[in-house]
């Protein structure tokens, strides 16, 4: 096994893979690996969500997010068609269930619109009930380009396509230290220790605490919320026929539980977002302690809760509770019954939460001298990742030749 490397990137989720997809693409004969603690790609972000390919619909026009999701998203299609990779554009509706959802509704019709979106329109309750009759509408949004597909396949040609072109995806390496220097930096890990000229942080959950280990001063921490799903059982996935989204509360910086299509098959429902109980918990009893006090000691996290202990305590309720998701789900198809529905996945989305209990809403990239953190990569990161990879990818060569 080599020693020493060109680039080390830090973690194999599905930005990770392709920030190294597009650089063994942009400068073949580079020394890559990619440094992975678990025993196979894609075990967290990338392996748990719900694999919604989505439009670009819901972010503000200029941002990171925005930009990338709107480019990324058809480099994603173009992948998935040169690699068959199955995907489904199944299209969306975000439906206002009542009258006081009518404002926010016109709200994402004009973030969509300005970035670039050309199929989007606003439909009546007839137009809305016509595709999903079941639903509760007065009006929605059509959103054609929404699709899904399974990001797991995604990343696991990235790897395969880096692998052949001389990378190296190193599984089982869990990082310990890294030891800054000058012209490579020290990458100790649990099966020996490296030498890189470029560290790259795609670590997700843990992106904070490898940051600090490179020496950035950061004024967040990445907090974990868990997303929780049921599944609609075989009698009556009848019930969606598309993507099915609320009117996102204005006041709860997340989307609310949906119905999504799943590519495999099946009808998912959710997720709720309440914080987990370590970074990893993907289970309601899965507890950290250390962890734990450590989100609950934090100031950030302590605003927040503050803020929105209301829709916090809600969102706990219904993690306990099927009767209470089973309801807030009613919201959007009333006909859905509790023995509809059984339990499904779950998964945890890294947060960026700061001092002042504000949530990072983009994506953030900090770089220093050989080191570049992707400390910020929720959803849409899947969608965009090539996109972000390219991103991540041309800032490392913008500075290569001073490295």
């Amino acid at each position: 096994m080599d020693a020493k490397f060109d680039v080390i990137i830090v973690g194999a989720g599905i930005v990770g893979l392709a920030t190294a997809y597009f650089l063994t693409k942009e400068r073949p004969g580079l020394k890559l690996a990619i440094l992975e603690k678990e025993a196979a790609i894609g075990q967290h972000q990338t392996g748990h969500n719900s694999g919604v390919i989505h439009s670009g619909i819901y972010y503000t026009p200029g941002s990171l997010k925005a930009k990338n999701c709107m480019k990324g998203y058809h480099q994603l299609l173009e992948f998935c068609e040169t690699h068959g990779i199955e995907y489904e554009l199944c299209g969306k509706v975000i439906v206002a269930t009542n009258e006081a959802e009518r404002p926010q509704l016109d709200l994402i019709l004009e973030k969509g619109l300005a970035n670039g979106l050309k199929k989007i329109k606003k439909i009546s309750k007839e137009e809305t009930l016509e595709i999903e009759p079941h639903v509760n509408a007065v009006e929605a949004i059509k959103v054609p380009e929404a699709g899904i597909v399974n990001y797991l396949e995604v990343a696991k040609m990235y790897a395969k396509l880096i692998t052949a072109a001389g990378g190296q995806i190193l599984t089982k390496h869990k990082l310990l230290e890294v030891k800054l220097g000058t012209p490579h930096h020290q990458v100790l890990t649990n099966q020996g220790d490296f030498q890189t000229k470029t560290i790259i942080n795609c670590a997700g959950l843990y992106a904070d605490k490898l940051a600090q280990m490179t020496g950035q001063r950061l004024d967040f921490k990445i907090l974990p919320f868990r997303g929780e799903y049921y599944e609609l059982v075989k009698a009556k996935e009848h019930l969606v026929n598309h993507l099915i989204y609320p009117v996102p509360n204005p006041n709860f910086p997340f989307l609310g539980v949906h119905f999504t299509r799943m590519i495999k098959g099946g009808i998912e429902a959710g997720p709720n977002a309440v914080l987990a109980f370590r970074r990893e918990g993907y289970s309601r009893w899965d507890i950290n302690f250390p962890e734990l006090f450590e989100t609950l000691g934090y100031r950030g996290f302590q605003k927040l809760a503050m803020k929105y202990w209301k829709d916090g305590l809600g969102e706990l309720y219904r993690s306990y509770s099927k009767a209470a998701f089973v309801k807030a789900l009613q919201h959007l198809i009333p006909s859905v019954e509790n023995k509809d529905l059984f339990r499904g996945n779950a998964g945890v989305r890294a947060q960026a939460c700061q001092a002042d209990g504000s949530l990072i809403n983009d994506f953030l990239i900090l770089e220093s001298p050989g080191v570049i953190n992707v400390c910020n990569a929720p959803s849409p990161a899947a969608t965009s990742s090539i996109s972000i990879g390219e991103t991540i990818g041309q800032k490392l060569l913008l500075h290569w030749d001073k490295l």
